[in-house]
């Protein structure tokens, strides 16, 4: 299994859609608790780095260090 590279910044697509509609969210803190706002609505949430590793689909942009 491949450890993901989370950045601040990243805009990552899930697998299930946010209540509003948008898959894409926006990385907004890195550690083992992730804290993710979506980009449709602005919402944002705090999420255990395994359970977001299990969610994403693709990376859309990763963020300014690479």
């Amino acid at each position: 299994m491949e450890i993901l590279r989370f950045q601040v910044e990243d805009i990552v697509e899930l697998k299930k859609p946010h209540p509003c509609g948008s898959k894409e969210f926006k990385i907004l803190r890195v550690g083992s608790q992730m804290r993710i706002a979506c980009m449709g609505c602005s919402h944002d949430m705090t999420i255990d780095r395994i359970k977001l590793e299990k969610a994403v689909k693709r990376f859309v942009k990763k963020g300014v260090d690479e």
